[in-house]
């Protein structure tokens, strides 16, 4: 079932060919005023990345909308726990934490994290990300301004800024590490890039539609435990059950730390280094063909 998912979702075949019982979304309500965004990140090994993530909420907190940050992990791993510990203390305008903690083999889907907190949402908007984004100067409160009124069933940023891709030895990433605080990132090196789809990290879901449809949560096959690291392929499967690739949105400060090691899947030093080197030639690539990338100011 998973093979014929990974080749119909995202074609133009409606997903109702393939999903008896797809709940339909119906006319989505246009909310103004403050609005209420719940943020839903996972982490497993990325503490070093969620560092920079919260501390963007604690740096830049909303003044136009509440937030609610919700953090998926595993007690498992105490380096994330030790994170939220450190962070959750901090009281913050406008922003509530929320740590989900899960059973190892249930947040290695990352679908599964996203269904729960998408079905039990009570905001108007919830934004599907991964812990390598950061939500710098104005990113918050232009995204308030930018969903006044929307009924879109899926929005995302038009634009990103991205960094170099980072070694491991890169004192970015050994931030959190050498000293644990509320972290900064220079924004000097980051490039834009232009999003024209809502990808994984940039899912900007009406609430509704995520009461609605959850995340997956008519593919059963998207809902089982895995031992391992799964890679997220049910992102593609998101949109198509939307019906949407997402409506492009004015957002300014959305960051991103990019870095060469996966972390997250473990395995061989062997298998860690190849899957690096495959991610660093894929960056080199796309860098040549994307001639519009410019510097931050």
């Amino acid at each position: 079932m998973e093979t014929l998912l990974r080749l119909v979702a995202g074609t133009p075949l409606p997903a109702r060919w393939f999903v008896p019982g797809l709940p339909r979304l119906g006319e989505l309500p246009a909310r103004t005023g403050r609005l209420r965004l719940e943020v839903v990140s996972h982490c497993w090994r990325y503490a070093h990345l969620m560092a920079y993530q919260l501390s963007s909420l604690v740096r830049f907190p909303p003044a136009e909308l509440e937030v609610r940050m919700t953090v998926c992990h595993s007690p498992e791993d105490r380096g994330t726990v030790e994170l939220l510990e450190h962070f959750g203390a901090i009281q913050v305008p406008g922003v509530r934490w929320n740590w989900e903690a899960m059973e190892r083999t249930h947040l290695m889907r990352r679908a599964i994290g996203r269904n729960r907190a998408a079905l039990a949402s009570e905001a108007d908007w919830v934004w599907f990300t991964d812990c390598d984004v950061i939500f710098h100067e104005g990113c918050l409160d232009g995204l308030a301004r930018a969903l006044q009124g929307r009924s879109d069933a899926l929005v995302h940023p038009a634009t990103e800024w991205v960094t170099p891709l980072l070694p491991d030895d890169d004192p970015v990433l050994r931030a959190w590490h050498d000293e644990p605080g509320v972290l900064e990132l220079d924004t000097g090196p980051l490039m834009e890039r232009s999003l024209d789809r809502a990808t994984g990290p940039m899912q900007i879901t009406h609430g509704d539609a995520a009461r609605t449809l959850g995340y997956c949560d008519a593919l059963p096959t998207y809902q089982q435990p895995a031992e391992s690291w799964q890679k997220a392929r049910e992102d593609r499967a998101f949109r198509w059950l939307l019906g949407t690739q997402g409506t492009a949105v004015a957002v300014p400060g959305v960051h991103r730390i990019r870095h060469a090691t996966k972390g997250r899947y473990g395995g061989p030093g062997v298998v860690a280094a190849l899957r690096g080197g495959i991610r660093r030639l894929r960056s080199w690539l796309r860098e040549r063909r994307t001639d519009t990338a410019t510097p931050a100011p």
